[in-house]
């Protein structure tokens, strides 16, 4: 398993590699086809922020693989204005491009963390993690040696 999966954001192409880069290193880990999906959501919803309001930026993923639980980071970060009032941005229906303001609260929802690191003129970094019990990845490996 790779230590960190980096993606650079710089257009639409490169949200479909992002959301694919999240559902393969969620497969690893053995996550859920549900719970792959929830995290390449959210990983969807952050990138599309990074187009629509910045243009460029950078995906990392991250595995954690714990003695009780297993995880995946996901960071986002772009160079851009920053968000003026995050409380505010992580509210449903808040928007500054004309959306429908669900991007930020809608990943929120979809991770079990989730920050938001903002300053004016120096960009944005988001970080969100999933979690899962270990016992359920070997629980995963058990059933897939058992179908061959």
């Amino acid at each position: 398993m790779a230590d960190e999966v980096r993606v650079e954001i710089a257009g639409e192409g490169d949200l479909v590699r992002a959301r694919a880069q999240g559902r393969a290193l969620a497969d690893e880990l053995g996550f859920s086809r549900t719970e792959a999906t929830l995290i390449a959501t959210a990983i969807s919803e952050i990138v599309r922020n990074i187009i629509v309001h910045v243009g460029t930026g950078e995906l990392v993923l991250q595995p954690h693989v714990g003695e009780r639980r297993l995880g995946m980071t996901v960071i986002a970060r772009d160079a851009g204005r920053g968000i003026g009032d995050v409380e505010a941005a992580l509210r449903d229906g808040v928007t500054s491009h004309g959306g429908l303001g669900l991007g930020l609260p809608g990943a929120k929802r979809l991770m079990d963390e989730f920050s938001v690191v903002s300053a004016r003129g120096e960009g944005t970094t988001v970080t969100m993690t999933k979690w899962r019990s270990r016992d359920e990845l070997e629980r995963l490996r058990e059933r897939r040696r058992r179908r061959g």
